[in-house]
């Protein structure tokens, strides 16, 4: 394995247990907030709660990038995106869109 593999496997590895700690806390403060915020079901906010740190740690060592991007539709990343636009309309805007798409199901 090259040093720029591992160096990348290292940063997902990173990016995965900053974002399910992330995640995991959102929930404990406020459950429906973050469920919308993150684009999750009731079932994964459910898995995520009941993770252990250990377990956390085990599940963030994924070789995957265990978030993903929610701007599948160019309208939400070029409405946030947009320079010309206010700060804060940008965001209700995508708020707006994001609202319109369907939750996340692990299946």
């Amino acid at each position: 394995m090259t040093t720029s593999h591992t160096s990348t496997l290292a940063e997902i590895h990173e990016v995965n247990l900053s974002y399910l700690l992330l995640a995991k806390r959102l929930l404990q403060e406020d459950r429906v907030s973050a469920m919308y915020r993150l684009g999750l079901s009731e079932q994964v906010a459910q898995v995520l709660t009941s993770l252990s740190l250990a377990q956390a740690v085990k599940v963030a060592s994924s070789s995957h990038v265990l978030c993903r991007f929610r701007f599948d539709d160019h309208a939400i990343l070029a409405s946030l995106a947009d320079k010309d636009k206010n700060a804060a309309i940008a965001h209700a805007h995508a708020s707006i869109l994001l609202a319109d798409s369907p939750v996340e199901q692990i299946g």
